[in-house]
């Protein structure tokens, strides 16, 4: 077994939980001091200038107090479950990888369609990777969206993609990443692939 598919010791210490508090701590800073903001995004302009530490500070900051509530909760209701599942480590590299990697897929966006001086903050690409990663694991799994309508955890992913898909060329919703969540949806899918050799369609597309 290479080190690409070596397990980590399974152990539990509330990663979910820390993850949460430090992006609360974190937009506290932002609310005393509003210019730490812009030391935290992800600019391309900044990235360029060999800012690279923006590829993982911007998961840590947010835009509003909504913002972060929604991210929060979702990883609160996501992650814990699926963190007591595949173990602490497992799950903050998965949490980690996953963002870092949206956020450099962002870059390229940018700098492709020349959006220099745009700004990215959110933990919402790592977030997306964290459900597609909780439908994989529990696919049956009843979610009340909205606290009211009750879909399958699998089924919940693959509309979400949809709605994401259809935002990102539609441009319904600027001002939303809708390209870094969707790549969020796409290095978790790739992490089951090489790190897990799961395809995930197996388990999100089959009704068990």
């Amino acid at each position: 077994m290479n080190i690409i598919n070596r397990p980590f010791k399974y152990q539990f210490f509330n990663a979910a939980f820390m993850l949460i508090i430090i992006n609360v701590l974190f937009f506290a800073a932002q609310r005393l001091i509003p210019q730490i903001t812009w030391f935290l995004t992800m600019s391309p302009v900044a990235v360029l200038r060999g800012e690279v530490w923006r590829f993982v500070s911007y998961m840590f900051a947010h835009a509003s107090f909504t913002h972060i509530l929604f991210n929060m909760l979702g990883l609160y209701v996501f992650g814990g479950p699926l963190e007591r599942s595949v173990g602490s480590m497992e799950f903050l590299v998965y949490y980690l990888v996953t963002g870092i990697l949206a956020g450099v897929f962002s870059f390229g966006v940018f700098l492709v369609t020349g959006s220099f001086y745009s700004q990215l903050l959110g933990a919402s690409g790592a977030l997306f990777a964290v459900q597609l990663a909780y439908a994989v694991l529990f696919p049956n799994s009843v979610i009340y969206f909205w606290g009211i309508l009750p879909l399958r955890a699998g089924l919940m992913v693959i509309l979400f993609t949809a709605l994401e898909l259809f935002s990102s060329i539609t441009r319904t919703s600027p001002g939303i990443a809708h390209f870094t969540h969707l790549s969020g949806f796409l290095f978790g899918w790739l992490y089951f692939v090489i790190r897990f050799k799961v395809n995930p369609a197996k388990r999100l597309f089959v009704r068990r």
